[in-house]
């Protein structure tokens, strides 16, 4: 069965990241039944701020509010299978560390853990505190992914897009879907 996959948008600095990763899923329509998204107020004004548009208003996916609790995916009954926060903010992910599902965003990685099905952070801070580091601990203790926004140079990428997709490609390969992308070793 294709994946039911979420995407939450904090604001954290790195709306490119969540730009490339909705282009590359649209790109992958095959490989997902349903595609969910929800992005906080923040997460909206960073993305006006960092890309000089609003953009993410335009992309056909379902899009719901940051307190919408009648969200399927609310729900583990719902059965979606993969979560990506993209970019994560430290807030959101001390707040998912902590059992704290005072949103959708929260309630929904909540779900997703305590179902056992696949939760990818792409935590976006630098330097990192003891406590970011505590937390991610507890969120990979309990099953879930931090894939930091830590971009790779090896495949020679020129603009800040191909930047951003080194790290969006290890997401969508740890979400289990098959792309192309650059391979070490590979020509």
């Amino acid at each position: 069965m294709p994946n039911k996959i979420i995407v939450a948008i904090t604001g954290a600095s790195g709306a490119v990241y969540a730009k490339v990763l909705l282009d590359k899923l649209l790109q992958l329509k095959d490989q997902w039944q349903e595609l969910s998204v929800v992005m906080s107020n923040n997460a909206k004004e960073v993305w006006q701020t960092e890309l000089g548009n609003d953009n993410h208003k335009n992309y056909p996916v379902n899009y719901f509010e940051k307190h919408d609790f009648s969200a399927p995916f609310a729900s583990g009954s719902a059965k979606y299978n993969v979560m990506i926060v993209a970019p994560c903010s430290m807030g959101t992910l001390g707040r998912i560390a902590n059992g704290v599902s005072d949103d959708l965003v929260t309630r929904a990685a909540d779900v997703i853990l305590k179902e056992r099905r696949k939760l990818i952070l792409m935590v976006r801070e630098t330097p990192y505190n003891l406590i970011h580091i505590k937390n991610m601990e507890t969120v990979t203790l309990a099953g879930g992914i931090i894939c930091p926004a830590t971009p790779s140079f090896y495949s020679h990428p020129k603009t800040i897009e191909e930047i951003a997709a080194t790290v969006v490609d290890r997401v969508l390969d740890l979400a289990g879907l098959d792309l192309s992308t650059f391979r070490w070793g590979t020509k």
